[in-house]
């Protein structure tokens, strides 16, 4: 439990979460429980969600198991700063330890039931200090004293059914993400020879999929695998904006070497291409460089990239 939540300041990411209410109409008043928890918990009745009193905490029987949730945390102004569904893809699973702390995180889910959908309402300050263990993080904090933790609680687990839950969670995951990304890379091919038809290129393309065509071709060796490089390089997204280059890195090129997944694996199927001293335009498709994830503030979920590279050196 205490190892999930001190993961979390390293997931503030400032994403704004898509709406979590499962009452209808106006939210009902919270009910408090006596260690100064604010809640409401919700449970589905006939198709609609209706809200439920509090149950005794069953802490003595959860001991032991794992509790299977997907889980948002939100600031005073309703701002998410961690939802499972879209940074996870799948469940949280939460270890149920005997209940030492109350008033925090730990209490609060023991009041739920499987299928239990609830939110729980905290002092920030104080749910760090019990609970985190830990100042309150600046996301949390830019909302005032409030830590919002909404829960939808899918099932209580043996450790051997979590595990087995988890490799199967996993592995679907996998399976969606390869979908994902096939399709995503025919999108990607589709939108790299329309931007090489604009600009007039005549593209090569690697075995892998990455395109590139070398504007000027050196007279040295090709390097082959383990052989370090010397790069120099521009890297921008299709529109132009320029995210990183040896130029911002005081005119260093960049040393990597080849085929050791020391970059992203657009360069490792182009740059092995190129004899010592060429230059070359590498039009990398998304699921070659950063996927659906990004890099950073500058390169977006699912970015084809171009990179302006020059070969210097292979030692």
């Amino acid at each position: 439990m205490r190892r999930l939540l001190r993961c979390l300041p390293l997931l503030f990411l400032g994403f704004t979460g898509a709406g979590f209410r499962p009452y209808q109409g106006e939210p009902k008043p919270f009910s408090k429980t006596p260690s100064g928890i604010e809640y409401r918990i919700y449970h589905k009745v006939n198709g609609r969600y209706a809200l439920r009193p509090a149950t005794s905490p069953a802490a003595a029987s959860q001991t032991g198991k794992v509790l299977s949730a997907h889980l948002q945390y939100r600031n005073g102004k309703d701002s998410t700063v961690f939802n499972s569904r879209r940074q996870l893809g799948m469940p949280v699973q939460i270890p149920m330890a005997e209940l030492k702390v109350r008033g925090g995180v730990e209490e609060a889910l023991t009041m739920l039931q499987p299928g239990d959908s609830a939110v729980f309402r905290f002092q920030a300050d104080s749910v760090f200090a019990r609970s985190f263990r830990q100042p309150v993080p600046p996301p949390i904090r830019q909302g005032g004293n409030v830590l919002l933790l909404l829960v939808k609680a899918n099932q209580f687990l043996t450790p051997e059914e979590a595990r087995a839950e988890q490799q199967r969670m996993v592995e679907l995951a996998r399976q969606k993400e390869a979908a994902e990304s096939a399709q995503r890379l025919a999108k990607d091919i589709a939108a790299i020879q329309a931007y090489a038809t604009r600009n007039k290129l005549t593209l090569q393309k690697t075995p892998g999929g990455t395109h590139y065509v070398i504007t000027k071709r050196g007279t040295g060796n090709t390097p082959t695998p383990g052989q370090t490089v010397s790069v120099l390089y521009t890297g921008s997204l299709l529109d132009g904006k320029v995210f990183d280059s040896s130029e911002k890195n005081g005119g260093r090129p960049i040393d990597f070497p080849i085929g050791r997944n020391m970059v992203i694996q657009g360069w490792d199927q182009a740059i092995p291409l190129l004899p010592n001293g060429s230059k070359a335009i590498l039009l990398i498709p998304s699921a070659l460089a950063y996927g659906s994830r990004g890099a950073g503030a500058d390169i977006p979920p699912n970015a084809i990239l171009r990179f302006d590279v020059e070969l210097v050196a292979v030692k």
